[in-house]
Protein backbone atom coordinates (compact mmCIF):
# COMPACT_ATOMS: atom_id res chain seq x y z
CA UNK A 1 0.00 0.00 0.00
CA UNK A 2 1.16 3.53 -0.77
CA UNK A 3 2.44 5.00 2.53
CA UNK A 4 0.25 8.10 2.18
CA UNK A 5 -2.88 6.01 1.69
CA UNK A 6 -1.93 3.88 4.70
CA UNK A 7 -1.40 6.93 6.95
CA UNK A 8 -4.68 8.55 5.87
CA UNK A 9 -6.62 5.29 6.21
CA UNK A 10 -5.28 4.78 9.74
CA UNK A 11 -6.20 8.37 10.66
CA UNK A 12 -9.77 8.13 9.38
CA UNK A 13 -10.20 4.67 10.91
CA UNK A 14 -9.11 6.01 14.30
CA UNK A 15 -11.59 8.90 14.02
CA UNK A 16 -14.28 6.42 12.99
CA UNK A 17 -13.71 4.37 16.15
CA UNK A 18 -13.89 7.39 18.48
CA UNK A 19 -17.45 6.51 19.64
CA UNK A 20 -16.14 3.25 21.10
CA UNK A 21 -13.40 5.14 22.96
CA UNK A 22 -15.57 7.91 24.37
CA UNK A 23 -18.29 5.45 25.42
CA UNK A 24 -15.72 4.09 27.91
CA UNK A 25 -15.94 7.49 29.64
CA UNK A 26 -19.73 7.63 29.81
CA UNK A 27 -19.57 8.05 33.61
CA UNK A 28 -17.57 11.29 33.23
CA UNK A 29 -19.30 14.52 32.14
CA UNK A 30 -18.57 15.60 28.58
CA UNK A 31 -17.07 18.92 29.75
CA UNK A 32 -14.65 17.15 32.10
CA UNK A 33 -13.67 14.74 29.31
CA UNK A 34 -12.87 17.74 27.07
CA UNK A 35 -10.81 19.36 29.83
CA UNK A 36 -8.74 16.19 30.14
CA UNK A 37 -8.53 15.84 26.37
CA UNK A 38 -7.17 19.37 26.11
CA UNK A 39 -4.64 18.97 28.92
CA UNK A 40 -3.24 15.57 27.92
CA UNK A 41 -3.18 16.50 24.23
CA UNK A 42 -0.97 19.46 25.15
CA UNK A 43 1.32 17.21 27.19
CA UNK A 44 1.58 14.71 24.34
CA UNK A 45 2.30 17.23 21.58
CA UNK A 46 4.80 19.02 23.85
CA UNK A 47 6.72 15.75 24.28
CA UNK A 48 6.66 15.20 20.50
CA UNK A 49 7.88 18.74 19.83
CA UNK A 50 10.71 18.39 22.35
CA UNK A 51 11.70 15.00 20.90
CA UNK A 52 11.75 16.47 17.37
CA UNK A 53 13.48 19.67 18.55
CA UNK A 54 10.77 21.83 17.02
CA UNK A 55 10.45 24.61 19.57
CA UNK A 56 11.87 27.53 17.58
CA UNK A 57 8.47 28.51 16.16
CA UNK A 58 6.90 29.27 19.56
CA UNK A 59 8.42 32.69 20.33
CA UNK A 60 7.84 34.15 16.82
CA UNK A 61 4.24 32.87 16.86
CA UNK A 62 3.48 34.43 20.24
CA UNK A 63 4.78 37.79 19.00
CA UNK A 64 2.00 37.89 16.39
CA UNK A 65 -1.26 38.99 18.08
CA UNK A 66 -3.32 38.34 14.97
CA UNK A 67 -2.01 34.77 14.70
CA UNK A 68 -2.70 34.12 18.38
CA UNK A 69 -6.19 35.58 17.95
CA UNK A 70 -6.95 33.32 14.99
CA UNK A 71 -5.81 30.27 16.93
CA UNK A 72 -7.77 31.35 20.00
CA UNK A 73 -10.90 31.36 17.83
CA UNK A 74 -10.01 28.04 16.20
CA UNK A 75 -9.39 26.58 19.67
CA UNK A 76 -12.87 27.65 20.81
CA UNK A 77 -14.47 26.10 17.72
CA UNK A 78 -12.49 22.90 18.25
CA UNK A 79 -13.47 22.71 21.92
CA UNK A 80 -17.14 23.30 21.06
CA UNK A 81 -16.96 20.59 18.40
CA UNK A 82 -15.33 18.15 20.85
CA UNK A 83 -17.87 18.95 23.57
CA UNK A 84 -21.00 18.34 21.51
CA UNK A 85 -19.45 15.28 19.86
CA UNK A 86 -18.55 13.62 23.18
CA UNK A 87 -21.92 14.53 24.67
CA UNK A 88 -23.71 13.08 21.63
CA UNK A 89 -21.77 9.81 21.82
CA UNK A 90 -22.52 9.27 25.49
CA UNK A 91 -26.14 10.43 25.16
CA UNK A 92 -26.87 7.79 22.50
CA UNK A 93 -26.73 10.05 19.43
CA UNK A 94 -23.86 8.42 17.51
CA UNK A 95 -25.83 8.41 14.25
CA UNK A 96 -26.60 12.12 14.60
CA UNK A 97 -22.90 12.80 15.23
CA UNK A 98 -21.89 10.78 12.16
CA UNK A 99 -24.32 12.86 10.10
CA UNK A 100 -22.19 15.93 10.83
CA UNK A 101 -19.12 14.40 9.22
CA UNK A 102 -21.11 13.06 6.27
CA UNK A 103 -22.31 16.56 5.35
CA UNK A 104 -19.01 18.28 6.20
CA UNK A 105 -17.45 18.03 2.68
CA UNK A 106 -20.60 19.49 1.14
CA UNK A 107 -20.77 22.26 3.72
CA UNK A 108 -17.15 23.09 2.86
CA UNK A 109 -18.28 23.75 -0.72
CA UNK A 110 -20.98 26.17 0.42
CA UNK A 111 -18.64 27.91 2.87
CA UNK A 112 -15.94 28.21 0.23
CA UNK A 113 -18.45 29.94 -2.03
CA UNK A 114 -19.75 32.28 0.69
CA UNK A 115 -16.46 33.20 2.38
CA UNK A 116 -13.60 32.48 -0.03
CA UNK A 117 -15.56 33.40 -3.18
CA UNK A 118 -14.75 30.05 -4.74
CA UNK A 119 -16.74 28.93 -7.77
CA UNK A 120 -18.10 25.40 -7.22
CA UNK A 121 -18.81 23.38 -10.32
CA UNK A 122 -22.36 22.38 -11.32
CA UNK A 123 -21.85 18.82 -10.11
CA UNK A 124 -20.78 20.11 -6.70
CA UNK A 125 -23.85 22.35 -6.45
CA UNK A 126 -26.05 19.38 -7.40
CA UNK A 127 -24.50 17.35 -4.57
CA UNK A 128 -25.05 20.22 -2.11
CA UNK A 129 -28.68 20.48 -3.22
CA UNK A 130 -29.35 16.76 -2.75
CA UNK A 131 -27.73 16.89 0.69
CA UNK A 132 -29.92 19.87 1.60
CA UNK A 133 -32.95 17.76 0.68
CA UNK A 134 -31.67 15.06 3.02
CA UNK A 135 -31.31 17.54 5.89
CA UNK A 136 -34.79 18.93 5.12
CA UNK A 137 -36.24 15.41 5.21
CA UNK A 138 -34.60 14.70 8.59
CA UNK A 139 -35.93 18.02 9.88
CA UNK A 140 -39.49 17.24 8.80
CA UNK A 141 -39.38 13.73 10.28
CA UNK A 142 -37.95 14.86 13.62
CA UNK A 143 -39.93 18.09 13.82
CA UNK A 144 -36.71 20.02 14.37
CA UNK A 145 -33.37 20.63 12.68
CA UNK A 146 -30.82 17.82 13.11
CA UNK A 147 -28.90 20.25 15.29
CA UNK A 148 -26.27 17.82 16.56
CA UNK A 149 -25.02 16.95 13.08
CA UNK A 150 -25.31 20.53 11.86
CA UNK A 151 -23.46 21.93 14.90
CA UNK A 152 -20.65 19.40 14.54
CA UNK A 153 -20.36 20.12 10.81
CA UNK A 154 -20.51 23.91 11.19
CA UNK A 155 -17.94 24.10 14.00
CA UNK A 156 -15.50 21.80 12.24
CA UNK A 157 -16.08 23.56 8.93
CA UNK A 158 -15.29 26.91 10.56
CA UNK A 159 -12.29 25.36 12.28
CA UNK A 160 -11.01 24.01 8.98
CA UNK A 161 -11.44 27.40 7.34
CA UNK A 162 -9.38 29.13 10.04
CA UNK A 163 -6.68 26.46 9.90
CA UNK A 164 -6.59 26.73 6.10
CA UNK A 165 -5.68 30.42 6.39
CA UNK A 166 -3.24 30.00 9.32
CA UNK A 167 0.46 29.34 8.63
CA UNK A 168 1.06 26.65 11.28
CA UNK A 169 0.95 22.92 10.52
CA UNK A 170 -1.17 20.27 12.23
CA UNK A 171 1.17 19.54 15.15
CA UNK A 172 2.21 23.13 15.83
CA UNK A 173 -1.35 24.39 15.47
CA UNK A 174 -2.71 21.78 17.88
CA UNK A 175 0.04 22.68 20.35
CA UNK A 176 -0.92 26.36 20.27
CA UNK A 177 -4.65 25.65 20.47
CA UNK A 178 -4.34 23.31 23.45
CA UNK A 179 -1.91 25.71 25.15
CA UNK A 180 -4.49 28.50 24.85
CA UNK A 181 -7.22 26.23 26.24
CA UNK A 182 -5.08 24.59 28.92
CA UNK A 183 -5.43 27.31 31.63
CA UNK A 184 -9.21 27.04 31.38
CA UNK A 185 -9.05 23.23 31.43
CA UNK A 186 -6.77 23.15 34.48
CA UNK A 187 -8.88 25.76 36.26
CA UNK A 188 -12.09 23.80 35.66
CA UNK A 189 -10.57 20.52 36.80
CA UNK A 190 -9.24 22.15 39.97
CA UNK A 191 -12.56 23.92 40.66
CA UNK A 192 -14.59 20.72 40.23
CA UNK A 193 -12.16 18.82 42.46
CA UNK A 194 -12.47 21.50 45.17
CA UNK A 195 -16.28 21.26 44.98
CA UNK A 196 -16.10 17.48 45.06
CA UNK A 197 -17.78 17.24 41.65
CA UNK A 198 -14.81 16.00 39.59
CA UNK A 199 -14.60 12.40 38.48
CA UNK A 200 -10.82 12.25 38.21
CA UNK A 201 -9.88 12.26 41.94
CA UNK A 202 -12.06 9.19 42.44
CA UNK A 203 -11.42 7.46 39.11
CA UNK A 204 -10.34 3.86 39.12
CA UNK A 205 -7.29 2.65 37.25
CA UNK A 206 -9.28 1.93 34.09
CA UNK A 207 -10.99 5.34 33.95
CA UNK A 208 -7.70 7.11 34.76
CA UNK A 209 -5.98 5.35 31.87
CA UNK A 210 -8.83 6.20 29.51
CA UNK A 211 -8.56 9.88 30.50
CA UNK A 212 -4.76 9.96 30.18
CA UNK A 213 -4.91 8.30 26.77
CA UNK A 214 -6.99 11.22 25.46
CA UNK A 215 -3.71 12.94 24.52
CA UNK A 216 -2.33 10.35 22.08
CA UNK A 217 -5.84 9.39 20.94
CA UNK A 218 -6.33 13.01 19.82
CA UNK A 219 -2.88 13.81 18.46
CA UNK A 220 -1.79 10.60 16.71
CA UNK A 221 -4.62 10.59 14.10
CA UNK A 222 -3.86 14.25 13.35
CA UNK A 223 -0.19 13.41 12.74
CA UNK A 224 -1.16 10.46 10.55
CA UNK A 225 -3.58 12.68 8.63
CA UNK A 226 -0.92 15.34 8.07
CA UNK A 227 1.57 12.71 6.88
CA UNK A 228 -0.99 11.23 4.48
CA UNK A 229 -2.15 14.60 3.14
CA UNK A 230 1.41 15.47 2.11
CA UNK A 231 1.82 12.27 0.10
CA UNK A 232 -1.41 11.66 -1.83
CA UNK A 233 -3.70 13.74 -4.08
CA UNK A 234 -6.60 15.69 -2.64
CA UNK A 235 -9.05 13.56 -4.64
CA UNK A 236 -7.80 10.43 -2.88
CA UNK A 237 -8.13 12.12 0.49
CA UNK A 238 -11.68 13.05 -0.48
CA UNK A 239 -12.55 9.39 -1.01
CA UNK A 240 -10.89 8.21 2.20
CA UNK A 241 -12.56 10.82 4.42
CA UNK A 242 -15.84 8.91 4.33
CA UNK A 243 -14.24 6.05 6.29
CA UNK A 244 -14.68 7.94 9.58
CA UNK A 245 -18.43 8.75 9.48
CA UNK A 246 -19.19 5.35 7.94
CA UNK A 247 -17.48 3.57 10.83
CA UNK A 248 -19.24 5.87 13.31
CA UNK A 249 -22.60 5.09 11.73
CA UNK A 250 -21.98 1.34 11.66
CA UNK A 251 -20.59 1.19 15.18
CA UNK A 252 -23.62 3.14 16.42
CA UNK A 253 -25.97 0.51 14.97
CA UNK A 254 -24.00 -2.73 15.39
CA UNK A 255 -21.96 -2.13 18.55
CA UNK A 256 -23.69 0.60 20.55
CA UNK A 257 -27.27 -0.50 20.03
CA UNK A 258 -28.74 2.56 18.31
CA UNK A 259 -31.62 2.11 15.92
CA UNK A 260 -32.70 4.11 12.90
CA UNK A 261 -36.27 4.19 11.63
CA UNK A 262 -36.66 3.38 7.91
CA UNK A 263 -38.43 6.69 7.26
CA UNK A 264 -35.51 8.56 8.88
CA UNK A 265 -33.02 6.49 6.92
CA UNK A 266 -34.32 8.17 3.75
CA UNK A 267 -32.58 11.38 4.85
CA UNK A 268 -29.28 9.56 5.31
CA UNK A 269 -29.68 7.88 1.91
CA UNK A 270 -30.16 11.27 0.23
CA UNK A 271 -26.96 12.53 1.89
CA UNK A 272 -25.09 9.38 0.82
CA UNK A 273 -26.31 9.93 -2.76
CA UNK A 274 -25.04 13.51 -2.53
CA UNK A 275 -21.67 12.26 -1.34
CA UNK A 276 -21.52 9.76 -4.20
CA UNK A 277 -22.27 12.55 -6.71
CA UNK A 278 -19.71 14.80 -5.08
CA UNK A 279 -17.03 12.10 -5.09
CA UNK A 280 -17.63 10.90 -8.64
CA UNK A 281 -17.62 14.49 -9.93
CA UNK A 282 -14.33 15.13 -8.13
CA UNK A 283 -12.72 11.96 -9.50
CA UNK A 284 -13.91 12.80 -13.02
CA UNK A 285 -12.50 16.33 -12.78
CA UNK A 286 -9.21 15.01 -11.39
CA UNK A 287 -8.82 12.53 -14.26
CA UNK A 288 -9.80 15.15 -16.83
CA UNK A 289 -7.16 17.53 -15.43
CA UNK A 290 -4.49 14.81 -15.60
CA UNK A 291 -5.38 13.94 -19.20
CA UNK A 292 -5.45 17.62 -20.13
Amino acid sequence: MHPGILYATLAYTAWGLFPLYFRQLASVSALEVIAHRTLWSLVFVAVVLVARRQLGWIAPALRQPRLVGVFALSALLLAANWLVYVWAINAGHVLDASLGYFILPLLNVALGYAVLHERPRRGQWLAVGVAALGVLWLTVQAGQLPWIGLFIALTFCGYGLLRKMAPLGALHGLALETALLAPLAVGLLAWWAWLGQAAWPHAGVADALWLLSAGPVTAVPLLLFAAGARRIPLATMGLLQYIAPSLQFLSGIWLLGESVQPVRLVGFVLIWVALALFTLEGVWQHRAARVG
